[in-house]
């Protein structure tokens, strides 16, 4: 196990997210009904502590759990915020759907979701490339001391090519969700066991030592049976704040919305999703930071793997579970339009990683593309264009997605065909001995 351990710094981390939770917690006890803004702000901080301590228990995790296992905790764990939030907005949308049937009762179930995933492509990544390439440029690293990344390319290992193409096959599924009334109980069924084969894929890896850092490294040097019972601690407590506010967080936005005349969407689109992700982008910079933005993205891009099959097939079942009835989550046309977004997003973030390469203009590229989607955002809450321009905007911006994946992959087609294959067949054997070179395609 590789480690960093500052004890006084770790412990320092730990206290202090334990300490931001404390103000949510006790108003969530303690008031019925509170003001708005306090309860965003609380609540929001609450979630955040939350998720930091998540975290670092889902890190430490890996000492006590081997294989495939420990990467589907992995997983749940760490989205375990974005998903209480969004199983919080789908079970109201349940529960209204069966008292009044009206269509437009999951109108805010996914816009958590699909801001946190537009979100994360369209500023977590290339915040960790160009800070990582940055660093490369700062230190005068060599390549072989920054996971291969040079002054402006990061790039990824052979390994990677699981992710890619795992990711690939659930952002091809995702355009077809756009021509749909409903998520249904079938698009439930293909999008988990995408999430499910993607693991069992990963669990035929072989399993390496941890790379453990602050909080997490400090608990992880413990005595084995200490750490399990700091580790547990922490991860009981995080997950109970987590499950005491996360309702009490979406109505305080919701609330906060109506009081200042802020689109309720909008708050759960953009807002929320920041609370969620916050710790999952702080750990990938620290990465980029510590020359090894490899590591940083790739925890990105299985992230996005997990929110955009398990996340987004679960949303159905919880839906029907609190609808009392066999009924998919009904789709209005703004969640359509998100959903085109968030799923050609994708396929645009696929063409530039399929050739394991990833450029500062790529990144910058991306950024720019997410730029346009917040401004086509704040325009329409402001009024300066109408709800139909908007929807209009969201389409476009989907087809510029389109047609920038087309440009990526212009001069080589088959770059994506190598990282399905390699993704769905080449033995890990052949993907791990694969020997490191900047940009190197097989």
């Amino acid at each position: 196990m590789e480690t960093h351990v500052n004890a006084r710094s770790a412990l320092g981390l730990m206290a202090l997210a334990a300490l931001v939770t404390l103000p949510g917690v006790v108003l969530r006890l303690t008031s019925d009904h509170p003001d708005p803004i306090l309860g965003s702000i609380f609540f929001g901080l609450a979630i955040i502590g939350a998720a930091f301590m998540i975290s670092w228990a889902a890190e430490i995790i890996q000492l006590d759990v081997g294989g495939g296992l420990a990467l589907a905790l992995l997983a749940l764990i760490a989205v375990l915020p974005e998903y209480a939030v969004d199983f919080v907005l789908t079970a109201e949308a349940g529960r209204v759907f069966a008292e009044t049937g009206a269509d437009d009762a999951g109108q805010l179930a996914l816009a958590n979701m699909t801001g946190a995933n537009q979100l994360l492509i369209g500023f977590g990544w290339p915040l960790v490339i160009l800070l990582g390439t940055w660093r490369v440029r700062r230190t005068g690293s060599a390549p072989a001391q920054a996971e291969m990344a040079t002054p402006t390319t990061v790039n990824l290992s052979r390994a990677q090519n699981v992710d890619i193409a795992y990711l690939a096959i659930a952002s091809l599924y995702g355009m077809s969700l756009f021509l749909k009334s409903t998520l249904s109980p079938f698009d439930a069924v293909v999008l988990i066991s995408i999430y499910v084969l993607y693991m069992f894929r990963l669990s035929g890896a072989t399993p390496g030592d941890p790379h453990l850092v602050g909080p997490a490294a400090y608990v992880g040097s413990m005595p084995k049976t200490r750490r399990r019972t700091v580790n547990y601690a922490m991860f009981v407590f995080s997950a109970a704040v987590i499950v005491l506010v996360a309702h009490e967080f979406a109505e305080s936005l919701q609330e906060l919305g109506e009081a200042f005349g802020i689109s309720e969407f909008l708050l759960i689109k953009w807002l929320a999703p920041l609370a969620s992700e916050a710790p999952e982008l702080l750990v990938a910079t620290l990465f980029a930071w510590r020359l090894a933005a490899r590591t940083g993205i790739g925890a990105l891009i299985s992230s996005k793997v997990n929110q955009w099959t398990l996340l987004v097939g679960t949303l159905p079942i919880v839906f029907m579970i609190f609808a009392g009835q066999v009924h998919g989550l009904p789709l209005d046309e703004v969640q359509r339009d998100e959903l085109w977004v968030t799923a050609t997003q994708s396929v645009f973030a696929v063409a530039i990683i399929a050739s394991r390469s990833i450029s500062t203009k790529e990144a910058w590229a991306m950024l720019a593309l997410f730029g346009v989607q917040l401004g086509e955002s704040w325009l329409a809450e402001a009024g300066v264009i109408s709800s139909q321009v908007a929807a209009g905007a969201r389409i476009g911006v989907g087809v510029m997605f389109l047609l920038a994946a087309v440009f990526v992959l212009r001069n080589d087609f088959r770059i994506f065909g190598r990282a399905i294959k390699d993704g769905l067949r080449t033995p890990w054997s052949e993907l791990e001995s694969e020997s490191e070179h900047p940009g190197a395609i097989t």
